[in-house]
């Protein structure tokens, strides 16, 4: 079985956002950039399955610019097979990046669709369901286990009243969330072995997917800043201040 898993490349988690000048974006020039930490989850996930030996490859793909090889050399190393690159430049629509990933997943066709349930840049948490729905596959979001056998995958999804356990068949598209597990630190010696593995390179033109986008964004501003708190002497100041903010 052949499992495909989307990685995207992200500002990382540990850096302080800024929007550019222009506030057409956020800045990412000169700025740390690495997986999105839920593609990491999705990557794990897929290596377990393999060691378990119930995947036989797994085959990393990220969409963007050239830079984003690297995020897929972070793949290779904590143990994909091979990396797929979908060069593109422009910002993407999450229905963007989802119609690419069907005509991938066409051309590859896997057993399974391992991606995060959302990227930390975005939180558009769109990408798996519209994929899925292209697809026409069976879809488990913000799954927090999952087991997987030939053509049957069982899968607990975290939802607002508790946990959801849903079964289903393959192909299907599978969206990982923070509790599914803890991925691993690639070493050393695999990341000089990411290097020698094979890394295709495609384009949207190449794969025939059409990606123009129907949204354009107006504007991007940093948060308002929070106002300083407050010290009360006691709880007749503390109710005093309440009323007063009404």
């Amino acid at each position: 079985m052949r499992a495909l898993v989307a990685v995207k490349r992200v500002v990382d988690y540990a850096v302080k956002v800024r929007v550019k000048a222009d506030k057409s974006a956020v800045e990412t020039a000169g700025v740390k950039m690495s997986m999105n930490p839920f593609c990491e989850i999705a990557v794990e996930e897929a290596m377990r399955l393999k060691e378990s030996g119930v995947l036989t490859e797994v085959v990393a793909v990220s969409i963007g610019p050239k830079a984003c090889q690297e995020t897929i050399r972070t793949a290779l190393a904590m143990g994909a097979d091979r990396g797929i690159h979908i060069q593109h430049d422009d910002p993407l629509t999450p229905l963007g990046v989802a119609k690419l990933l069907a005509k991938l997943s066409e051309k590859e066709k896997p057993d399974v669709m391992l991606m995060g349930k959302q990227a930390i840049d975005g939180d558009n948490n769109q990408t798996g369901q519209m994929l899925a729905a292209l697809m026409g596959w069976p879809q488990a979001t913000f799954a927090s286990k999952m087991t997987l056998e030939k053509g049957k995958a069982t899968v607990v999804r975290e939802v607002d009243g508790g946990m959801e356990t849903v079964s289903m068949g393959t192909p299907l598209v599978v969206t990982t969330d923070l509790r599914l597990n803890e991925p691993r630190y690639a070493t050393l010696p695999n990341i000089m072995k990411a290097k020698k593995k094979p890394l295709e390179t495609t384009d949207a033109a190449t794969l025939g997917a059409d990606v123009t986008s129907k949204q354009k964004v107006l504007s991007v501003a940093e948060p308002a800043a929070r106002q300083a708190g407050a010290t009360v002497a006691d709880t007749a100041e503390l109710v005093a201040k309440l009323k007063e903010k009404g």
